[in-house]
């Protein structure tokens, strides 16, 4: 048995009899009922997650996937690949957006090389998993094989099993870096979405309208190639995804079969979410949508999900930047379930009566 299987078979139900628990004691709070909108049914859903009422996130961790695509020689992006590199670099500096982000939030980044087309110092302290150099140009063929996106997959599940054994994990956040990743995202959300290409293809790195259909006739071109079947997700990686994609499905995938939960960035991360819960749709009962991405495809793969964003700020960076974010209403969720007075612990009686 593979570890995807192995994985996939350890992800069980949310435990049911806390998540009433916890929506009984958010409905008997010392408040209006319902008052705190869309923090309830989340605090409910970490207690569920967690297995307690009361749930402290102190361990943290966002895992920055990165990779690089042969699809960019198509012209689909205004930075060249070499970016990519450039910005793990910066990652391990500690000087990027999501660094400053993750450190507010009390939370530790970890880049992960699962495809960057760059020799990496062995020593240098990012989390080696590359598979190869770059997918392939997916106007042209398969992005990659079916064995290298079991590979980046499987890669994911291991570095969520790493980081749950130590220093251990009470939240994972997913975030992504890999020039032309948006262009292998909005190919998987065409495939599963079957929306016209002018409604999901976004602007990446500020692309104009030029840009934008140059960039959705180049990802028609991969879909009719390749024409990959929503109904295998594992070859919808393949033909039209990233290796940093596969990463971030198994990072989902190997945090709930070991029932931690998991809050997702924008577009890349998603894409990565959605690949995950169709390879194994109780994964999905693990997901938080950190915000909603102002990259087009983004609301139709949370509505293909059934994610309601925890935040809009009208974000497109990635890195993980919008999970960061969001860490800080989790956070508050879990203290609203646990510290917040019941109308019985504060001596009222009959407050909902009438």
């Amino acid at each position: 048995m593979t570890l995807l299987e192995q994985s996939i078979q350890h992800i069980t139900q949310p435990d049911q009899e806390i998540k009433s628990a916890a929506l009984k004691r958010l409905a008997n709070q010392a408040r209006p009922r319902g008052s705190l909108g869309r923090l309830e049914p989340a605090a409910a859903r970490l207690a569920s997650i967690c297995g307690r009422l009361d749930v402290k996130l102190d361990r943290k961790t966002i895992v920055t996937c990165a990779g690089d695509h042969g699809v960019v020689e198509e012209g689909v992006s205004l930075f060249p690949s070499e970016v990519t590199a450039q910005m793990v670099y910066n990652f391990v500096q500690g000087g990027a957006s999501i660094n400053v982000l993750a450190a507010h939030a009390g939370a530790r980044v970890r880049v992960a090389d699962l495809g960057v087309s760059h020799d990496f110092d062995p020593g240098l302290d990012i989390l080696h998993k590359k598979i190869r150099k770059g997918t392939a140009n997916m106007a042209t063929g398969p992005a990659m094989t079916r064995e290298e996106a079991a590979a980046s997959v499987e890669a994911g599940i291991g570095i969520a099993n790493q980081l749950a054994d130590s220093p251990g994990l009470d939240l994972l956040g997913t975030g992504d870096m890999g020039i032309g990743n948006t262009t292998a995202s909005s190919a998987i959300i065409a495939v599963y979405s079957g929306l016209p290409l002018k409604e999901l293809v976004g602007p990446g790195t500020g692309l104009d309208e030029q840009g934008l259909d140059l960039k959705a006739r180049v990802i028609k071109r991969a879909l009719d190639l390749n024409r990959p079947d929503p109904a295998d997700p594992m070859g919808v990686l393949a033909r039209v995804g990233g290796l940093e994609i596969g990463g971030l499905a198994g990072l989902v995938i190997g945090a709930a079969a070991r029932q931690i939960p998991v809050v997702c960035d924008g577009l890349i991360s998603t894409a990565g979410a959605l690949i995950a819960c169709e390879l194994c749709p109780a994964a999905g009962q693990y997901i938080f949508a950190g915000h909603r991405s102002r990259e087009t495809g983004h609301e139709y793969m949370l509505r293909h999900l059934g994610l309601t964003p925890l935040l809009d700020l009208e974000m497109r960076l990635g890195e993980g930047t919008g999970a960061a974010l969001a860490m800080h209403i989790l956070d508050a969720c879990t203290r609203i379930l646990a510290d917040i007075k019941t109308f019985e612990e504060v001596g009222i009686e009959n407050a909902h009566e009438g």
